[in-house]
């Protein structure tokens, strides 16, 4: 964002209370961390459950902020303040009107899960291509965007935007904001469904259809019915489609665009076979498992659509690096280790299991509560605990709630091996030790970790891989 005050001033006009400071600064992107100001900033202060930042206001003006918006005076201030009803609604105007302003091609993407590593995905292609910015790490909420949108140069070729929901007004909101070109709608399954109420996931992910710029385009997978149908009743047009479910090789699919995952080559990294509008090629990716299918569809074919040339999107995945935290494979000894702690969802923790089953190792489970689903919640840890069942788990470690849903999924579906509850009594690197004393591991294990981001199983990950680390110099 580079605006004058007068600039700001007549966006805000709507929730303006008043202006105090003297001068028309310029200022250059934004910050609500007093920490992370960089000269020419607006700062931004909100008022959060332990820190106020209106009491870091002369702080981010010392460290070269030329603007402040806040919520009441501030007394003293060396800079020019401008006092609105409500900052994150003030940042949102702002963020629209800088959208506007910008030529950039923007792609705005969501889904319930998979998002920020399609994000990344996307954009490193586009890079590739031309000047690209896109969405700090997985900051998809309205102060996110917000904050995205208005550190953006305005010289960038393409725009990459991931948008996360919680809330029913939360996708009108951001797609406001984002006007993207492209809308592109990865898949749906219960994740975030707690605060949603009863329209559904697929209304509310097809909500960003409904805020394409004019001539946009609607681009969705078409693996899930009611997403379709939710997408076609948007009446919104061109709407494309892609599907990860091809069959057989050689077989049939409905859909022009499609990708299906061939397996590992030699350097352990995966093929892909790819066929978008009736042309097929072979792509090859870090991300070596059947889930990855999805993300690869949705994204060759965004850049197809962009007129990205194949060559450019055959080097972009095949340099791809996976966000940290996300399906991170990584090699002790005989074991495979799969950190994907960072959050979990009913749809992404059956993928990630699968992946992990997959790869043909006894398979040990550290998993944590799937939060944020509300009276879909005992249900869901039921039939997670029937998943894993069907996978045959050589171990499962259990932190959070909703252990006895788990535990009553994995019985009725005929489980018999060891459930370890992280409550406090049980020693995690210890109860592995003694496992692969116990066990074959002339193979190695695969250990998963994977749970929603308050159960923090990146701890618990630490002490498990120190143990097999000294393990593997012992086999």
């Amino acid at each position: 964002m580079q605006m004058r005050l007068a600039e700001i001033l007549a966006v805000l006009e709507p929730c303006l209370v008043r202006c105090l400071g003297e001068g028309d600064p310029q200022v250059r992107g934004m910050a609500y961390d007093s920490r992370q100001v960089e000269p020419g900033n607006l700062f931004a202060c909100f008022v959060g459950e332990t820190s106020d930042g209106h009491q870091y206001a002369a702080k981010a003006a010392e460290s070269g902020a030329r603007l402040v918006l806040c919520e009441r005076e501030i007394e003293g201030l060396a800079v020019p303040q401008i006092i609105v009803r409500n900052t994150l609604k003030a940042l949102m105007l702002l963020a629209h009107a800088w959208r506007k302003q910008c030529q950039a091609k923007v792609i705005g993407l969501t889904g319930t899960c998979g998002k920020t590593t399609a994000k990344e995905m996307l954009a490193a292609i586009l890079a590739l291509h031309g000047k690209t910015a896109k969405s700090f790490v997985n900051h998809n909420n309205q102060l996110g965007m917000a904050h995205g949108i208005l550190n953006t140069e305005g010289d960038e070729q393409y725009w990459v935007f991931e948008a996360g929901i919680s809330n029913p007004h939360d996708m009108d909101e951001l797609g406001s904001m984002l006007l993207p070109d492209y809308a592109l709608i990865l898949n749906i399954g219960p994740g975030h469904t707690e605060g949603l109420g009863d329209m559904g996931v697929a209304w509310h992910k097809t909500r960003l259809l409904t805020h394409l710029s004019e001539g946009g385009v609607g681009i969705v997978s078409a693996d899930y019915p009611e997403l379709v149908w939710k997408a076609m009743g948007t009446h919104i047009s061109p709407l494309v489609f892609f599907s990860a479910q091809a069959g057989a090789i050689g077989g049939k699919n409905d859909c022009a665009n499609f990708c299906q995952y061939l397996g590992e080559n030699e350097a352990g990294q995966g093929r892909y076979r790819l066929v978008l509008e009736g042309s097929e090629s072979t792509v090859l990716c870090p991300l070596a498992a059947s889930y990855a299918a999805e993300n690869i569809c949705a994204v060759a074919l965004t850049c197809h659509l962009l007129g990205l040339p194949l060559a450019t999107i055959q080097a972009g995945l095949a340099n791809f690096e996976n966000p940290p935290q996300r399906f991170r494979r990584r090699k002790l000894g005989r074991h495979l280790v799969i950190d994907d702690t960072y959050n979990a969802n009913p749809l992404s923790m059956q993928r990630m299991l699968m992946a992990a089953h997959a790869l043909g190792k006894p398979l040990v489970c550290l998993l944590g509560e799937m939060r944020e689903l509300g009276r879909e919640a005992e249900a869901c840890h039921r039939e997670l605990g029937r998943q894993l069942a069907a996978l045959a788990p050589s171990l499962i470690f259990w932190k959070g709630g909703h252990g006895a849903d788990l535990k009553q999924g994995l019985t009725s579906a005929g489980y018999s091996g060891p459930l370890l509850m992280l409550d406090g009594s049980v020693d995690v690197a210890r109860s592995l030790a003694d496992f692969l004393q116990k066990a074959d591991k002339r193979d190695g294990i695969t250990l998963l970790a994977k749970g929603s981001r308050a159960n923090a199983l990146e701890q618990e990950l630490a002490l498990a891989e120190e143990v097999l680390q000294g393990e593997q110099h012992v086999l």
